[in-house]
């Protein structure tokens, strides 16, 4: 699997992931095309190649007019949903951008719908994070695996005046994320670069079985004699089929519930986004017989998830772990059978697809007919495997 490997040495912004991948091999030439798709003006894309702590780095400048429009995040997503830029980068601008609005939105006690300012909207920003999204599909990037996040200390100012580090927006965007926090004197990550990486990143920490083929780095816009500010990209391939992403486990046990109500929370909690429930018998202090209520979610989901999960549950406390799942290549297809259409899983492994129809499906059809369930399944294996 072509996998980026993003390592934070000394923290990461925008420009450092886009300095990083042109020293990789993106050609700025490729880089201002595909960027001139969006239809936007007034900025000029510059790289210098610097040499912090005699390190070679790549450092891209986006030159702008000064203009700084303070665009709203539905603009902004307009831009880019109408640009002739590919629908993989679309998607991922897209979403690092929901994720930024969402943090500042949080911050500034409001809703992401009506975030509108300068940190935002800023032209360099959208340049930074639609740069890297084509940056990653030009290399043809599955996967992007990052190390903890470096964070410094200390006070920056900006726009909204003088505030602390890691400032806001990036407290919020790392929560539930691993970091590294220093005593090193100003911003080590920014929201831009913050708002990327946890959007991307499916794993933070190694890569197993990594074979590495290109190595670059991109350099940040503050240099010092304390430390090099420069971000490694490593690309190679991590050998093997399988998909992997991130998910968040929060578990909890419960022993003074009426069972009948288990049914209810798993379906609210379904609809509520969750990735997966289930449940286990266990046995609890004092010999109690109790119940681990177990949910897989992602970090988008989580506090509806735990709201729920306090509310409907006699719960006090629910432990949150952050997993990687590996999981097999798939897709959902409609297949037309004998008895109707079907909407079936399709799982690949190694080249071999394994089929499983849907049950509401199955289900919908055995009530329909009037025929056993077992008996649906049967005519759909058979049909499927023709």
């Amino acid at each position: 699997m072509k996998t980026a490997y993003f390592d934070c040495i000394f923290g990461v912004s925008g420009d450092m992931i886009l300095g990083a991948l042109v020293a990789c091999g993106l050609p700025i030439t490729y880089l201002r095309e595909e960027l001139g798709k969006l239809g936007l003006h007034g900025f000029e894309l510059t790289e210098k190649v610097v040499t912090p702590s005699g390190i070679s780095a790549v450092h891209v400048d986006v030159m702008t007019e000064h203009q700084h429009e303070h665009r709203n995040l539905s603009h902004i997503i307009e831009i880019i949903g109408s640009s002739n830029v590919s629908i993989k980068v679309k998607d991922q601008a897209t979403r690092i951008f929901n994720c930024l609005a969402e943090a500042e939105a949080k911050v500034h006690g409001t809703t992401k719908e009506k975030i509108h300012f300068h940190e935002i909207g800023a032209l360099d920003a959208i340049v930074d994070i639609v740069g890297v999204c084509i940056g990653l599909e030009y290399f043809g990037i599955e996967r992007v695996v990052s190390t903890p996040l470096r964070l410094g200390t200390g006070m920056v100012k900006c726009a909204h005046g003088v505030i602390p580090v890691p400032v806001p927006a990036v407290a919020e965007l790392i929560k539930n994320v691993p970091v590294v926090r220093t005593l090193i004197e100003g911003e080590m990550t920014t929201p831009t670069g913050a708002a990327i990486v946890t959007t991307l990143a499916s794993s933070y920490g190694y890569v197993e079985n990594f074979i590495t083929k290109i190595v670059g780095y991109g350099a940040g816009s503050r240099q010092t004699e304390d430390y090099p500010n420069v971000l490694r990209i490593t690309i190679g391939d991590a050998p093997g089929s399988f998909d992997m992403d991130q998910c968040l486990l929060l578990e909890t046990n419960i022993d003074n519930m009426n069972p009948e109500v288990y049914g209810f929370v798993e379906r609210r909690l379904f609809e509520a986004g969750a990735k997966d429930v289930f449940m286990c018998p266990i046995y609890m202090k004092k010999g109690r017989p109790g119940t681990l209520l177990s949910v897989l979610t992602d970090d988008g989901a989580m506090e509806r998830l735990l709201e729920l999960m306090f509310m409907e549950t006699t719960t006090i406390g629910v432990r949150i772990t952050r997993v990687v799942r590996k999981k097999l290549k798939r897709d959902s297809r409609t297949v037309q059978t004998e008895i109707g259409p079907i909407r079936i899983k399709v799982a690949d492994i190694n080249g071999h697809q394994r089929y499983t129809p849907e049950f509401e499906d199955c289900a919908r059809i055995a009530r329909e007919k009037g025929i056993p369930l077992i008996t649906v399944y049967d005519i759909i294996q058979k049909q499927i495997s023709l």
